[in-house]
């Protein structure tokens, strides 16, 4: 018999924070925002409250007067959960919870929660684990009472509901062994990516749900899960687009970005965004339909900026066009931002378009070519590392020839450099 699960879903109250640098309007979308997350965790938002500070308060975030509303409040509508848009701090925590007497969460533990759910393979595992680990280390002070059997639900997936009276050394050791873990799958992965190294590649970044997976099926023909909500790739999923004869492209698709994204996730998730970092070009997807998504392009552009890879080739692609109300959205995008497109990949609209830009750049913008170094020049051969996609190296007597891939730039600077 195929069992039925009821789940009852968390009632949950969110908080957010409205100041001088912070407009309403901008309080307000990011208050949806979590909101979607809270729904992707699996919580019912049943009250939004936007708190005007100008200062947060050192042990109550919003002040001791707005948190006893609000424990009237979660009295009042059976509220099991408060949910901060904000990081909170230990002592915050602590003094919320033994005020208002119900789990309070931040936004980067939501996130957390749901990349919990989301792991699916070995290392997705690995890397969610080790950011909760990372999160939770300097929280120690506070008494773990959100994580025992009493309650259950959103924010104890994973490390947590195991690690109640675990101490700090117990953290740092378990963190240890998962960085080494995390050194072996890189490794891994490494040596099976050796064979796709000589070809042209292509990486899908964008803010979460903006539709990767859906243009990465359509562009490759594969079968990516695909669904709307936030996070619901976690792992990279590279396949092949063939854009003519004898000429094929990798392409690949991996976690989304989102605004206030905790560091300990980006830092965890590093061997898995390293094919951003070894791709020739990126597809930075955009939902032009979400009022937000200016907002959307500079999370994103920062989060390049942080891994390094914002001076890659890029082409900005402008998504989900049939959603979009105000078609005047299309003119401005098209005049503001270079190497854009607009299409919908849900209905396959002007994907040859896409393809075409991708084959230009690929033509127009990339050179191969062998180039012949002394072995007695090391910093020469580890710049020509550091300024192309190094092929293959071959060593015969003196010599090194080393083949490579890169922008026509930094092929002109190769060849200065080498006096050819």
């Amino acid at each position: 018999m195929e069992e039925i699960k009821n789940e009852i879903k968390e009632r949950a109250i969110l908080i957010g924070i409205k100041n001088r640098r912070i407009p309403k309007k901008t309080a307000e979308e990011h208050l949806n925002e979590l909101e979607m997350l809270a729904e992707t965790a699996g919580a019912e938002t049943l009250i939004k409250i936007i708190q005007e500070r100008e200062r947060i308060d050192p042990a109550y975030f919003i002040g001791k007067g707005k948190a006893e509303e609000i424990a009237e409040l979660v009295e009042l509508n059976d509220i099991s959960l408060v949910i901060f848009d904000e990081d909170l701090n230990p002592t915050q925590v602590r003094n919320l919870e033994k005020l208002i007497n119900r789990k309070i969460m931040d936004r980067s533990g939501l996130i957390l929660d749901i990349f919990a759910s989301h792991a699916k393979t070995n290392q997705a595992k690995t890397q969610v684990e080790l950011a909760q680990l990372q999160y939770m280390l300097p929280r120690l002070t506070r008494a773990w009472t959100h994580l025992s059997k009493q309650y259950g639900g959103i924010g104890t997936k994973g490390p947590g509901e195991t690690q109640i009276e675990t101490d700090r050394r117990l953290i740092r050791n378990r963190i240890s062994k998962l960085k080494e873990k995390l050194k072996k799958i890189e490794s891994q992965q490494i040596t099976k990516s050796l064979p796709r190294k000589g070809f042209f590649k292509v990486s899908l970044v964008g803010y979460t749900n903006a539709g990767k997976s859906t243009l990465l099926n359509l562009l490759t023909k594969a079968d990516v899960l695909t669904e709307d909500k936030l996070f619901a790739t976690l792992d990279s999923t590279t396949r092949s687009l063939k854009l003519g004869k004898n000429k094929t492209v990798l392409v690949s698709d991996t976690v989304g970005f989102i605004r206030k994204l905790p560091h300990h996730l980006v830092a965890s998730f590093k061997s898995t965004l390293n094919v951003v970092r070894d791709a020739d070009l990126i597809l930075h997807v955009i939902d032009i339909s979400n009022p937000a998504f200016e907002d959307h392009i500079k999370v994103v552009d920062d989060t390049l900026k942080e891994l390094q890879c914002d001076k890659k080739y890029q082409i900005k692609v402008f998504n989900k066009v049939d959603l979009l109300e105000d078609k005047r959205t299309i003119e401005y995008v098209l005049n503001k931002y270079k190497n854009a497109i607009v299409l919908s990949a849900a209905r396959g609209m002007n994907i040859n378009k896409l393809k075409e830009m991708i084959n230009e750049i690929y033509e127009n913008n990339f050179v191969e070519d062998s180039i012949k170094i002394s072995i007695n020049k090391p910093e020469l051969i580890a710049k020509i590392h550091s300024m192309a996609n190094v092929l293959s190296v071959k060593y015969d007597d003196e010599l090194s020839t080393i083949r490579f891939r890169t922008d026509l730039a930094n092929y002109n600077k190769i060849k200065r450099m080498a006096g050819r």
